[in-house]
Parts: C-alpha cells; structure tokens; sequence
C-alpha cells in the first residue's frame, strides 16, 4: 500500500473550518487507499503570539524554556486533528516528536534530526489510523524538549517522508504553489510548474520563505519528490523535484529577497594565516549561521576587515562573540549595520548562459540600487543592498529575467 505525507502549515489549520477541510483531505486519500502520516504546525499566529508572550515575561527567554513553550502550539492542532477525522468515522492519533522517536540533538530552537523511529508509525499505520504529527519538534537523546527552528514543520514532513519511503511529499499551505518571486513584492511573479531542488534550496536560503531549507535537503538526499499547494483548492500547485530535461534552457528560474539580515564586520584583523578559521569557528561554536562572508584588504594587505552576514535574530550575540574575540585580539571595532537585504537570482541554466551577472549588475544601476557585497556560486548570484531598496532591488532584476514570462529570455 502506497504512503503519503501531507504537511499543513498554520494557516491551513488558522480554525476549526480549516481543520475540518485538511481533515477531508487525509480522509480522501485514505480512502483511495493510501496509508497517510499527516505533519500539522501550530494554528494560525500561535508561535507568534507564543513567543511575544515570553518576551513580556522576559526580554530574552531561555531557549530550553522557550522549546517548552513553543511546542505546546502543534500538540494543540495535532489533537483538535485527530478530533475532527475521529468525529467522522475514521481512525486517527496524534503524536509529539517524542511520542514519535523524533531524536535531535541539543540544540534548542535550532536542532537537527538525529534519528526517527518508524516502529510506532508503522505500527498506527498498520492499524488503520491515520497518524498525526507534530511538526518543528523532538527531543534529543536526554529526553529535553527541542525545536528546530521557525518553518521548520517542512523538514518534518520531508524527513518523514524519507525515511518512511513515501510517494510524494505534499505541503499544504496558503498560496498555489512556488512562484518566481514573492507576489506580495512583485506582482508579476509567476507561479512555476516545477522547480529543481537545487534551484529551490538556493531561493529557499536567499529568502523565499514558503519552503524551509533544510527540508529541501532532506528531499534532495532521499529524492523525495514534494508537491506545494494550496490547500483551499484541488488545483495542481509546483512540483519540487530532481533536474527535468529542458531544465537548464532557461538561464534564471526566479529571484528572491532576504530582508531579515544584518552584517557584522570585524576590522584591522591581521592578514595572517589561520585567523579567519579561528574567527569562524568561534562563530560556529556559539550556533551563529553564517550567510555571506565579507572580506577585503588594505595596508598592503597587512590588515583585513573580515565580516559576515546572518540572520537578524542572531545579529546581537554575533556582535558579542566578535567583540570579545576583538578585544582579546587587539583587532579594530566591530561594526553591526542591521539594516542591509540580499536580493538573488537562482537558476540551473546558469551553468550554461553566460552575461547573466552583468545582466543582473545592470538591472540594479538602472533601478538606482548601491550594491555593498556579492557573492556567487553555480546557480545564483546574491547581492547585499540596502534594506530600504530590496523591494526595489527585487522588482528590478525579476523584470531584467522577464520571469513574468513562462519562457524567460536567457
């Protein structure tokens, strides 16, 4: 008998209607004679309001503390899930990610999966239910409470998926599909009808928040193919999957807008070997994710400003790393700038389609835009603008690809 995952973010559970449709959706494919493991976040705004509410008790919560609290959100919908399928007829049980087996290390609020049992899945399965998970969460080898990050329901679902041979992969959530960009930004943004995981795995990590990265990895590894679509229609959305024929015509597949970034740039660092290692790896050690790494010379090269981007929630302990490392150096100060954004362009066919930084470069001189870094790799090209400019940025180059078009020119 074939297996499915399906994922519902928290807008497809946001209320008790919601829940009811998602649960039609189990049910259906039940009865089409699929064995279905169903991945649900938290409701709605839940983890939002979860986490203002810890702010106002203090102004940095801890993070053991905050996993605790966090995870009550998905055992909330997991259960009112499994209520709504039992109330028509059919079979369901909820599990926590430590009902499950989910194991993580001990990183709170950014673990990995270590490992994920699949005896007491199989066995529900088996049973005839239709087993229901909580998303984002598990615990590690102590029994501690953790979770893996903001969006992180996606790599639930994939992980599963993998590991438990599924199908297909569907995430369910409040748009159609991958668009070439967010059509909140850009109007014109187009939705694709597949999409590469590199290619998806590259906008993911640029910024296009509707799939979580690491889920992306999960899929690629296991070649688990993952449908994203809407879960208010029964419209086919965009197909996640490995390279198709004719893939690499098109020289950009979609462009992308990370606003939630910030810079930290530490000066007067001797140009020496071996002191970006020992600077990056106090970074690493302290679980600060590192984006684009920012370098260039002067004083004959003697002296180096060395830097890095990361995400905004991670900005003030990175200063704080980087400050102290810096004192104890005698390197120069420490400059923050939180208010920078990355826009990208993502494509496979860049392999084989030359002119397309230039093309990009161009794109934002015409629109006005100061470029501070780049950074490129063999299927995208990122460039650090100021925030105030990335929608304008983003609007830009989305037009300079003609990605508004089911054939871009290349």
């Amino acid at each position: 008998m074939a297996l499915i995952v399906q994922k519902f973010g928290g807008t497809s559970v946001a209320d008790a209607d919601k829940i009811h449709r998602a649960a039609r959706r189990a049910i259906r494919a039940k009865l089409d004679g699929k064995k279905v493991v169903l991945v649900v976040s938290a409701m709605g705004k839940t983890t939002d309001h979860l986490i203002a509410l810890a702010r106002e008790v203090t102004p940095e919560p801890p993070r053991r503390e905050l996993d605790m609290l966090l995870t009550t959100g998905e055992q909330v919908s997991i259960a009112l899930m499994a209520m709504a399928i039992q109330s028509v007829g059919h079979e369901a049980i909820s599990l926590t990610g430590g009902q499950l087996g989910l194991v993580t290390d001990s990183r709170h609020s950014q673990a990995r999966i270590q490992n994920i049992s699949k005896e007491r899945l199989f066995k529900e399965l088996d049973d005839g239910r239709i087993v229901i998970v909580a998303g984002f969460q598990g615990v590690d080898e102590t029994g501690e409470i953790t979770t893996m990050g903001r969006g992180a329901s996606d790599t639930t679902a994939a992980a599963l998926a993998a590991v438990l041979g599924a199908e297909i992969c569907e995430i369910y959530t409040d748009v159609d599909g991958i668009y070439t960009s967010d059509p909140r930004v850009v109007p014109e943004a187009r939705k694709l009808d597949a999409i590469s995981y590199d290619e998806m795995l590259e906008m993911a990590g640029a910024g296009a928040g509707v799939m979580h990265s690491r889920a992306i990895e999960f899929a690629k590894k296991y070649n688990v193919p993952i449908h994203v679509r809407s879960s208010l229609t029964d419209q086919p959305g965009t197909m996640i999957m490995e390279k198709t024929p004719g893939m690499e015509d098109v020289a950009v597949r979609g462009a992308s807008l990370k606003v939630d970034l910030a810079t930290i740039v530490m000066t007067r660092v001797p140009n020496e070997p071996g002191i970006a290692a020992e600077i990056f790896a106090e970074v690493g050690k302290h679980h600060i994710v590192v984006d684009d790494i920012i370098q260039n010379f002067y004083d004959d090269r003697k002296l180096a400003n060395v830097g890095f981007s990361t995400n905004q929630d991670q900005a003030r302990e990175g200063v704080e790393v980087c400050r102290r490392m810096a004192e104890a150096r005698g390197f120069g100060p420490v400059e923050l700038d939180e208010n920078v954004s990355k826009v990208s362009v993502v494509g496979v066919g860049m392999r084989s389609h030359a002119a397309v930084a230039a093309r990009m470069f161009e794109a934002l001189r015409d629109a006005k835009v100061n470029i501070d870094t780049i950074s490129t790799s063999e299927i995208v090209i990122s460039c650090i603008v100021p925030q105030e400019h990335g929608p304008r940025a983003l609007q830009a180059v989305h037009k300079a690809f003609e990605l508004d078009k089911a054939h871009p020119s290349t």
